[in-house]
């Protein structure tokens, strides 16, 4: 075992764990752990491992994650809500390890084999969008926020008919949400949190829509650079924000003006200095269905027709700018998109 720098983990290959778990390969390592895949001596099945730095920091958060495991676990005992299965945990030389079933890849990793920029098929969506949601109504009914639903984080079986829910790291019971601009990956933010205001499941539908999207359409639907230009592209495709949000949100002063009229941070292409630009938006100027048109092949069968345009419109209700009015994942799995009765 190799105490890589600032309590990273380093593990050879081959070497036992918890002596029943005979390491494979390294999966990854992130800033807050590192991911091995192992051979479970007891069961002769393959699965993940999660090891978390071995600093405070780090050892409560991957205990406040175990507890969430824990508590999803129990809600679904039947294994029916696609998040991913957590077996047991273990200590090994003060790293908290998490044991994971194995999968073989995430939804990213899909995209790039199988729908490089062009995105996969509307009835692989389809089952795709109603797992994501299964796990997101378990969420709920848990208590429990996600807070970083992307395709990175979405896991596919082998034979890629199943997908579950993955990381609960950044997760927080949906009492204590502490209000910051940078909660969830950038690309997947919903509006509330770069507002500053309170939040709640809603961002997860926002997120496990902007999925989605990418899924059909092997394009990031706002792939803003920083938090401004999100509401700036969140505003050209949904029009502008209701008052009473830009009222309310904590930041919403450092993107709008006292009218309400956004502040768009630009870079001057002569000077290369920022400038604010000031806009103000009536209507939307791109729209999801143009665009998931575009996105799909010429010889679309009536049936795919017809499922697109219940897509379209299931994803303009999950990302109602609103928070209160987006749909909920009760709602959702009840929507014709995801029935498929269209």
């Amino acid at each position: 075992m190799l105490n890589t720098p600032r309590g990273c983990v380093g593990v050879r290959i081959g070497e036992r764990l918890d002596q029943r778990y005979q390491t494979l390969s390294n999966l990854g390592r992130g800033v807050f752990s590192s991911v091995v895949k192992a051979k479970d001596t007891e069961t002769n099945e393959e699965v993940a491992i999660k090891m978390i730095r071995n600093n405070e920091t780090m050892y409560k958060s991957g205990m406040r994650e175990l507890n969430f495991l824990k508590k999803l676990m129990e809600a679904d005992p039947d294994n029916k809500k696609h998040i991913i299965r957590f077996q047991r945990h273990f200590e090994h030389r003060n790293h908290l390890c998490l044991v994971f079933e194995s999968l073989s890849m995430n939804l990213r990793d899909v995209l790039k084999k199988y729908g490089k920029d062009v995105g996969i098929s509307i009835k692989a969506v389809r089952v795709y969008a109603q797992q994501l949601f299964l796990s997101l109504s378990l969420l709920r009914k848990c208590n429990i926020l996600h807070a970083d639903i992307k395709p990175d984080n979405v896991l596919v079986s082998e034979s890629k008919n199943t997908l579950k829910l993955c990381d609960l790291g950044s997760a927080s019971d949906a009492s204590d949400n502490e209000i910051t601009p940078y909660l969830v990956s950038r690309f997947y933010r919903a509006p509330e949190i770069v507002l500053g205001l309170t939040y709640d499941y809603a961002i997860d539908v926002w997120s496990a829509a902007c999925t989605l999207y990418e899924l059909f359409t092997g394009k990031i639907l706002f792939p803003g650079r920083s938090n401004n230009q999100m509401l700036k592209y969140m505003m050209e495709l949904k029009g502008r924000f209701p008052n009473k949000m830009l009222r309310k949100g904590q930041f919403a002063a450092h993107h709008f003006d006292s009218d309400f009229n956004f502040m768009a941070v630009e870079c001057d292409r002569l000077t290369k200095k920022e400038v604010i630009k000031k806009m103000s938006f009536v209507k939307p100027t791109r729209d999801i269905k143009s665009r998931v048109m575009a996105a799909s092949s010429a010889g679309v069968t009536e049936d795919e027709g017809r499922l697109l345009l219940a897509f379209i419109d299931f994803l303009e209700k999950c990302l109602a700018l609103s928070p209160d009015k987006r749909m909920t994942p009760k709602e959702a799995l009840v929507h014709p998109f995801i029935t498929g009765k269209v």
